[in-house]
């Protein structure tokens, strides 16, 4: 498996990433929907990663900076035929390695509440993200849930 930045022209990267916003909009009301659209993830605070395999994608990240030390991630996917195959870890791992290299002490992220996002935060717990408060310009949300990890403390 390749993980590498992505430009999010290629097919299967926007065919993931529809697809997150599909389930995001299905599972969540719409003003608790915190998905970027592509053209969002475009914008130069953000880094997207992409998965792949044999010319395949198996699943992305997005790295945002919200401040010199403190990142966000941001639409993690897995594609449905590469779940349960190493794919999210390996993403995390690389995210992390980079967070690292940027200089940042802490990562952070946004998930649903819904049982539709009890393997997303099953993934962070196991990977040392505990629950926090909300950050950036989040608001408290009956349908959001806040993580957050310190970069020191990361060791896969």
């Amino acid at each position: 498996m390749d993980i590498m930045v992505d430009n999010l022209q290629g097919y299967g990267v926007i065919e993931l990433l529809q697809a997150h916003l599909v389930d995001m909009y299905a599972t969540s009301p719409p003003e608790s929907v915190h998905t970027l659209d592509i053209e969002a993830l475009k914008h130069p605070t953000i880094t997207f990663l992409c998965a792949k395999q044999a010319g395949v994608v198996l699943g992305c990240v997005a790295l945002k900076e919200l401040t010199a030390t403190h990142g966000e991630i941001k639409s993690m996917r897995t594609a449905s035929a590469a779940r349960n195959q190493g794919v999210a870890c390996a993403l995390l791992s690389h995210l992390f390695d980079m967070a690292q290299s940027r200089g940042y002490r802490q990562l952070s992220l946004e998930t649903g509440s819904m049982v539709f996002f009890d393997p997303a935060r099953r993934l962070y717990l196991r990977h040392g993200f505990n629950y926090c408060g909300p950050f950036s310009d989040y608001q408290p949300d009956p349908n959001s849930l806040f993580m957050t990890r310190l970069i020191e403390s990361i060791n896969l």
